[in-house]
C-alpha cells in the first residue's frame, strides 16, 4: 500500500511557526517517498502568488519558497477555491503547478484509505 499525507495549512504570517512546520513536514514526507498533497487555505492562501513565499522569514528555519519547490518537486499543492475567491485570486496568478479545489476534492483525497491527514 502506498503512502500517502494530505496537510491543510490554514497558518501564513499570522503563525510563522505553524505554518513553517506544515511545510517543513510536507518537504520532508516528500523526501522520504511519501506521496503528498499540501492545501492551503486561509493565510497560507497567499503563498500560492509567485514572491510571497520569498517575504516569509522565520529564524532557524528553512526557506520558505525552497520547502515550496521541495513539495513541487514530487507532490501537489493546491489552493482552497473559497480561499482563493475571498483574496480575489484566479489560476492565472498562481506559481505553475498549483492547483485550485474545492472541499469536496479535499475530502476525497483526505479519507481515501491508507491516507493521513494533518492539519496545521
Amino acid at each position: 500500500m502506498a503512502k500517502k499525507l494530505v496537510i491543510k495549512v490554514t497558518a501564513g504570517a499570522d503563525a510563522p511557526e505553524r505554518c513553517s512546520q506544515a511545510f517543513t513536514v510536507a518537504a520532508v514526507a516528500v523526501a522520504s517517498g511519501v506521496e503528498v498533497s499540501l492545501w492551503l487555505t486561509g493565510e497560507s492562501s497567499w503563498f500560492a502568488l509567485p514572491g510571497r513565499a520569498a517575504e516569509f522569514d522565520l529564524p532557524h528555519a528553512a526557506p520558505l519558497p525552497d520547502l515550496i519547490d521541495s513539495v513541487m518537486s514530487a507532490g501537489r499543492i493546491t489552493l482552497c477555491t473559497q480561499c482563493a475567491a475571498r483574496r480575489d485570486i484566479s489560476e492565472q496568478d498562481v506559481i505553475p503547478g498549483v492547483r485550485i479545489a474545492g472541499a469536496q476534492v479535499f475530502v476525497q483525497e483526505a479519507t481515501t484509505e491508507g491516507v493521513q491527514a494533518l492539519v496545521y
